[in-house]
């Protein structure tokens, strides 16, 4: 019998152990969690979007997972009963120039097997999002919004039904709360898989016992709450058009699944991996960060950026002014603090983000190592894609 270890319980290690149990019936799978419970991290604490292949590059592995990604998630989630609505987004340009990249994305989404793409005029965007002023506006029907957080729950029923196993407070960077060193670990299991995200460059070190090709740099992104009276202000999914250069996709409104409407994400540098706060810090992890050289190479060249990121961070008008981009109407009145989360980015020491899904083998070894949106969305692809080109054998 195979011996299997996946390493995270988040949304991708969760699919890894249920793709692996489903189609392999005779295995011995352990998921080890440094948490006390699944999802506390990324998988937990996103927007809970279903994205379906819009942005990415075609002919890359985030363009394939996130098409095939979402069709699989929405068939998972029918039958599995969780809630969930393909409401469709519009993607607004506020300017010509945004208007030629919206041209551009129209293209590069059709190349990628998006269906019912359509450009709407003025009335259909009226009668769609009425507050929303654009100077072009693309529908893309495929996006959806669900519960992350109950996906990952009926995959872990489904692991747990078919044999599967998971060890809390498991922190294998902390041989004490596992008990074994990490070569025992690597010793006593035929694979093991490394889902770990905003760690995965830490745990690739330990386990691989080779120096990081790359760096996780943790970006905290905040989220605002329209108050109830405010939610008319936003029907389904409302986005900016994104610049190119960063995989970031701007401030944004969501319509989530239990009804509430979220504004956001910015995208600043966190002071610790998993630093929800603008006071959670951790100097180990912050120094870190700041003593890559691709850091300080990223901040020189995208200075302006950083800058203005971080102001949305410390001034809600500054923040307010970009949600006005899409909803000139909104008021600062209309917002309350929402939650944050931490993106987990790969970044090269050329201090380039690094804009694809990144997964490497090394030995009986298979690591996630860059796995951020539309990571939710694409787990399951993500899944079948790691069993059928690193473990089949």
């Amino acid at each position: 019998m195979k011996k299997i270890a996946v390493v995270g319980a988040g949304i991708v290690g969760l699919s890894v152990a249920y793709k692996m149990l489903l189609k392999h019936k005779n295995l011995d799978l352990t998921i080890f969690e440094k948490e006390d419970k699944i999802g506390s991290h990324q998988s937990g604490r996103n927007s809970g979007v279903l994205h379906c292949g819009l942005y990415y590059k075609p002919g890359s592995l985030k363009a394939k997972l996130a098409v095939e990604g979402i069709r699989e998630m929405t068939t998972f989630c029918i039958e599995n009963e969780v809630e969930h609505d393909i409401c469709g987004k519009v993607v607004a340009a506020s300017n010509q120039r945004e208007a030629l990249i919206l041209d551009g994305l129209f293209k590069r989404g059709v190349k990628n097997g998006l269906k019912g793409l359509k450009f709407l005029d003025s009335v259909e965007l009226k009668e769609r999002e009425p507050f929303v002023s654009a100077k072009k506006a693309l529908l893309v029907p495929e996006e959806g919004i669900v519960d992350f957080k109950s996906v990952m729950r009926k995959l872990l029923f489904h692991i747990e039904n078919m044999g599967g196993k998971i060890v809390y407070n498991a922190n294998i960077l902390d041989k004490n709360s596992i008990g074994f060193t990490h070569d025992e670990l690597d010793n006593s299991f035929d694979w093991i898989v490394n889902c770990t995200g905003l760690y995965s460059d830490k745990v690739y070190e330990a386990l691989a016992k080779e120096r990081r090709q790359f760096r996780i740099v943790p970006f905290r992104g905040d989220y605002y709450e329209l108050k109830p009276e405010a939610k008319a202000l936003v029907n389904h999914l409302i986005y900016p058009v994104p610049d190119p250069n960063f995989p970031f996709l701007g401030v944004h409104f969501t319509r989530m699944i239990d009804g509430r409407r979220e504004v956001g994400p910015n995208a600043v540098l966190a002071f610790k991996r998993e630093g929800y706060k603008l006071n959670d810090f951790s100097a180990g992890e912050l120094l870190d960060s700041v003593l890559y050289k691709g850091l300080s190479k990223f901040i020189v060249s995208n200075f302006k950026f950083s800058i203005n990121e971080f102001k949305s961070t410390l001034f809600k008008s500054v923040f307010l002014e970009k949600a006005r981009k899409l909803i000139p109407d909104i008021n600062e009145s209309d917002l309350v603090k929402g939650s944050s989360g931490v993106r987990a980015q790969a970044m090269s020491k050329e201090g380039n983000l690094i804009m694809d899904f990144k997964i490497e083998k090394v030995g009986n070894q298979v690591h996630v190592l860059n796995a951020p949106s539309p990571g939710a969305t694409s787990s399951l692809a993500i899944a079948s894609y790691i069993i059928e080109n690193y473990l089949d054998d």
